[in-house]
């Protein structure tokens, strides 16, 4: 059997015969470091657009009723000086599954035959930062690389002009540009910040008058840097320093079209609740995310909120600014999967909706109107890839404190996203510091009662 470069590299460190430290500069030298990747198995996803809410979604006011707790509204628990708080909003049930939403999201509400809703997810980390980093790269402690840089890592890019991991961030979350960074990953695999407004990345507009005139240049740039490069070959970082140039100068091309909505009809700006011409809000986010995905951007972020406490789902003061926090991603959100499904696109698009944690069902006193941090249960969802939608996994017990039922941890749910894409948990490793490192570290099983 005929074994092709990287093949033959595997088998020898396999067998011992080449120093554990030299393994990943082996396999980068000589390749594309954002070549497409076969996956492992055959995969349901072919991308993922990842939706960040930060500051921690209340689940009990949003996607998990707590009947009890509205019984006991400013009631004594018993357990200390702490008084139950019930949920601000109603909760209907949706669709033919009849998945109780609460009226905070009625667009949602009106997609919940596609969606899956976990209800037993559990963090490791009951800070923001600590949590925001916990659910992006699988440690609360340590930086490590993000989701996003683990699938550019696996998968690689569809299109050599555009990053494989974009993350349109209009403010910084909890733990800034570690959300999206790579850590020890190629620099290449970190993701590329979009700023909403009139250039939504600098410089995405070249400076010369003339493209023969820029083209001479970059091809001299080019010309010295693979001068500069003989000798150091396995030298990753430098590597991928110089295909970011060149991924650069192919997003000059491609990536002004990709933001240039004015192509889009005037019924797919309403579907996202987008007024023409705006470049803020949400639905300017899922609307481009959706152009992206069509383009062949691997994995997509996009977050909403940033630390400003009036301008994230961190109410411990005041959960009434639920509404116009609600109402700034309900009909984008619906929006999006109503245009992914109408192209034919859900089939093969993973769409997820996550948070750090949850909040607590307990107030210090009556009449508190915020709420506290919660990182024991909380509740995600994902739409799209052959995930079994109209149906609702796990469940928190009857106060939103404990999961109760079929605990999904963020390490299960990575393993998840990643297994949706084709790629085992536990064989997309990295060599770093003396040992093999991966997104799940030693933890994680997939959640297949939700796999269709």
């Amino acid at each position: 059997m005929k074994l092709n470069r990287r093949q033959t590299i595997q088998s020898l460190a396999g067998g011992g015969l080449i120093l554990p430290g030299l393994i990943s500069d082996l396999m980068a030298a000589g390749e594309n470091p954002l070549a497409p990747r076969r996956p492992h198995f055959e995969p349901k996803a072919k991308r993922v657009i990842f939706m960040f809410m930060t500051g921690g979604v209340s689940h009990m006011d949003t996607f998990d009723p707590k009947p009890y707790l509205n019984q006991n509204h400013n009631k004594k628990t018993g357990k200390g000086n702490r008084f139950y708080k019930g949920a601000d909003w109603a909760f209907r049930r949706h669709g033919q599954s009849g998945t109780e939403v609460s009226d905070l999201f009625p667009h949602i509400g009106g997609m919940m035959d596609d969606i899956c809703v976990i209800r037993s997810m559990k963090n490791i980390n009951g800070d923001h930062f600590g949590a925001t980093i916990g659910i992006h790269t699988g440690s609360a402690t340590f930086k490590r690389p993000s989701i996003g840089s683990w699938v550019s890592y696996g998968l690689g890019t569809d299109n050599a002009n555009l990053p494989s991991f974009m993350v349109i961030a209009p403010g910084l979350p909890y733990a800034g540009g570690q959300v999206w960074g790579s850590d020890f990953l190629p620099v290449l695999h970190q993701g590329t910040r979009i700023i909403p407004g009139a250039e939504p990345i600098s410089n995405m507009h070249r400076r010369t008058a003339m493209a023969e005139m820029q083209e001479a240049e970059l091809g001299l740039l080019q010309f010295f840097n693979r001068q500069h490069l003989k000798g150091r070959e396995s030298d990753q970082h430098l590597r991928a320093r110089i295909k970011s140039f060149e991924t650069a100068y192919g997003m000059q091309a491609e990536a002004p079209e990709a933001f240039d909505l004015t192509r889009e009809t005037d019924a797919t700006h309403r579907l996202y609740g987008l007024k023409r011409g705006d470049t803020e809000g949400f639905g300017w986010q899922c609307m481009v995310a959706r152009r992206l995905a069509e383009r062949g951007v691997r994995f997509i972020e996009l977050i909403d909120g940033d630390t400003r406490i009036d301008y994230n789902w961190d109410t411990h003061a005041n959960m009434s600014n639920y509404n116009k926090l609600a109402r700034n991603v309900d009909q984008p959100i619906a929006g999006l999967l109503k245009d992914l499904k109408s192209r034919g696109m859900l089939e093969d698009t993973l769409v997820v909706f996550a948070t750090e944690f949850g909040r607590g069902p307990y107030q210090p006193a009556p009449g508190v109107t915020g709420r506290g941090h919660h990182a024991r249960a909380f509740s995600c969802w994902l739409a799209g890839a052959r995930v079994k939608g109209g149906m609702v996994h796990g469940a928190s017990d009857e106060v939103g404190f404990d999961v109760a039922e079929d605990l999904v941890t963020v390490h299960d749910f990575q393993a998840t996203i990643l297994h949706l894409l084709g790629i085992d948990h536990e064989r997309l490793t990295y060599r770093h510091a003396g040992r093999n490192f991966r997104l799940t570290d030693v933890h994680g099983n997939v959640v297949r009662p939700i796999l269709a």
